[in-house]
């Protein structure tokens, strides 16, 4: 410090780079790998080797979802793989590293869980549990309309979900952001658009899907937790009545003109409670807009229903799981997509059998995931994020 001599830099840099060990200290690493720190820690072989591949679940907005098996305790897992180059090729690496930051943070009985994340060369992993069940999407298509009893459970567990995390926002959410338990129960799950707030803090981004995106949002805010609340109307409107209030616009501008055009008319056969609920939601000034589990639970639409998670989930949703088993519901599931999980993949690596899912010993292990990577380099990402349902 008190020397006026410069620090020496080394004439040939190369050969002053620290040794093997070395390299695996965080400082060390590459940038595409530093670049991804500390949300995702570095595993030279990701996950555990008694994890076994099953096979696919679906295609995501970035890359494929691998339904796993954990050996030592029997459970079935789901691993988003998410090749490192699109995320950085779109510019979401804050939104990624965003999504596992949340799921941490949350623990609730109605969402979703995250396991565990991890990151090798070229992907990142991001492992929740596995929902057989499905996503609430499906069985909307499937049956058309939910009656208002089936809605109230809904209601009160998504509610419960929204309004425990007071510091946490969605910006919106939709039915293929809901799945369901083995009991028919919900999980708001995929926090890839969530963003933390502060208590009254408040967000500028747009982004979700605009029918459910309140008139806040649409304008490009700000807005705040309260437009939570009105996507939570919007579901709860399309889950009763089988559409959705407004139909879907091309751009934000055109949609936002729909939204601040159209009264919210309540279709006559709504009960005069449920009707009254969602006039409060679907209210057009934030402030005004019902945004709180208190006032949520005080409504007549929730008189006699307990808002207590073990109480809610205690009796199965026997519709939920008579339509599970009905013989259309795996086309339902794909929406139009087919098995063949994304092209000029080696399906027989993973698999016993092309494409089928199977739990036998035959199986790679997770530890087998850098054979897999080299083979991803051909998938090129199709669809969006409403075509993650469970392929079974």
């Amino acid at each position: 410090m008190i020397c006026d001599k410069e620090p020496s830099i080394p004439e040939h840099p190369v050969s002053s780079l620290p040794g093997p060990e070395k390299l695996r200290m965080e400082w060390s690493l590459p940038s595409f790998i530093n670049l991804f720190l500390p949300e995702f820690p570095h595993r030279n072989v990701p996950g555990h080797e008694h994890f076994q591949v099953l096979g696919y679940i679906a295609k995501g907005s970035f890359g494929p979802i691998l339904k796993v098996k954990d050996k030592s305790k029997q459970k079935i897992y789901a691993v988003k793989v998410i090749p490192k180059s699109e995320i950085l090729r779109l510019g979401v690496l804050e939104q990624s590293k965003e999504e596992v930051v949340v799921q941490r943070q949350v623990h609730h009985p109605f969402v979703h869980d995250l396991q565990d994340c991890w990151q090798t060369q070229r992907h990142i992993y991001i492992m929740c549990d596995y929902c057989s069940t499905g996503d609430l999407y499906t069985y909307w298509v499937m049956i058309g309309q939910f009656g208002e009893d089936l809605v109230k459970v809904f209601a009160a567990e998504l509610g419960s979900a929204l309004g425990k995390h007071i510091y946490m926002t969605r910006n919106t959410f939709g039915m293929e952001n809901v799945l369901l338990t083995d009991q028919g129960h919900l999980r708001l799950a995929d926090f890839g658009l969530s963003r933390r707030l502060e208590r009254g803090g408040t967000a500028f981004t747009i982004c979700g899907t605009i029918q459910y995106m309140a008139p806040e949002v649409l304008s490009g805010g700000p807005y705040n937790h309260a437009a939570d609340w009105w996507s939570l109307g919007i579901l709860l409107f399309a889950l009763a009545t089988g559409k959705f209030p407004v139909s879907p616009e091309p751009d934000h501008c055109s949609m936002l003109r729909r939204v601040r055009n159209v009264p919210y008319e309540m279709p006559k056969n709504f009960s005069p409670p449920f009707a009254l609920l969602l006039t409060e939601l679907l209210c057009k000034t934030p402030v005004r807009r019902l945004r709180t589990l208190e006032r949520f639970k005080r409504q007549t639409f929730f008189h006699g229903t307990p808002f207590d998670s073990h109480l809610l989930q205690k009796t199965p949703m026997v519709l939920i799981l008579e339509l599970k088993n009905r013989p259309d519901r795996p086309a339902k599931a794909r929406r139009g997509l087919t098995l063949e999980p994304f092209p000029n993949f080696d399906c027989d690596f993973l698999l016993t059998s092309p494409c089928t899912p199977t739990a036998t010993d035959l199986s790679p292990t997770l530890a087998n995931m850098e054979r897999v990577e080299a083979l991803m380099q051909s998938y090129v990402p199709q669809g969006d994020a409403s075509q993650r349902e469970v392929f079974v």
